[in-house]
């Protein structure tokens, strides 16, 4: 199957990160703890690893954790003990200064889109560029391609609020992927959508994936897990659950999964 134009990452040139980060996994966690509350850990000396090109889903029941581990990752929260790195830096370390840096390579879907809804999908998709101050006729070039990758093509004068569900969260895909990011993470994408919508847009980050981007995918819905067999983490009381090769029958026995 033809994958389409290929995204590759953005760290083309520069020390932003260390260079030996290159043969390191793109993400470790270690002894990673959480709380919103000290008797209710959300992470307890979480500790893993992902590999750069991988596809992991992480799921487990409502509020085990997937949102704040997503969030924990783009430092839109801070961890209380512990450290991650990405590609080679600690992310809790970073410089406020130094967090755009950080979020250039991330790209996020979120599950109700956020997006402008009076604006076109062209605008919507074209804001982590202009945040960049990326060349005009560049950034209408990348715009297109994202379309064109999530089958947008020719949509982008599309006022996004006369879009159905389904296409207004592949408009946030393209948002995502437009600054062809090293990895991309995906916070209960399917959510809002109906069962067939919910396995398209899994098949359109597997296109993504199929690029060589990492891809780190949330959700609770046990069916998009049985898709397709990828390493799934399961968050349960703060820990990581780790199955390499999918949930299965041995699996599932030491686990609660919603």
């Amino acid at each position: 199957m033809d994958s389409g134009p290929s995204f590759s990452p953005m760290l083309r040139s520069g020390n932003r990160f260390d260079q030996e980060a290159a043969h390191r996994p793109i993400l470790s966690f270690e002894q990673v703890h959480k709380a919103y509350r000290s008797d209710a850990p959300v992470l307890r000396g979480m500790n893993l690893s992902i590999q750069r090109g991988e596809f992991v889903f992480f799921t487990g029941p409502s509020g085990a954790g997937k949102s704040t581990l997503l969030r924990l990752l783009y430092a839109a929260e801070t961890v209380d003990a512990g450290r991650i790195l990405f590609m080679g830096r600690e992310v809790g370390r970073l410089r406020p200064e130094s967090i755009p840096f950080l979020r250039r390579n991330i790209g996020v879907v979120f599950q109700d889109f956020k997006l402008v809804m009076n604006w076109s999908v062209a605008e919507n998709v074209a804001m982590p560029l202009e945040v960049l101050g990326l060349p005009e006729r560049l950034i209408r070039t990348r715009i297109g391609e994202a379309l064109e990758r999530v089958g947008l093509g020719g949509r982008g004068s599309d006022v996004v609020a006369t879009l159905s569900g389904g296409e207004q969260q592949r408009v946030a895909v393209a948002r995502a992927i437009v600054g062809e990011p090293a990895l991309v993470l995906a916070d209960e994408p399917t959510g809002n959508l109906d069962p067939q919508l919910a396995v398209d847009i899994l098949g359109l980050f597997e296109d993504i994936h199929s690029t060589g981007v990492t891809v780190l995918f949330a959700t609770h819905d046990r069916s998009l897990l049985d898709v397709r067999p990828r390493r799934v983490i399961v968050l349960q009381d703060g820990k990581a659950i780790d199955a390499p090769n999918g949930l299965d029958g041995d699996i599932e026995d030491e686990l609660r999964v919603a």
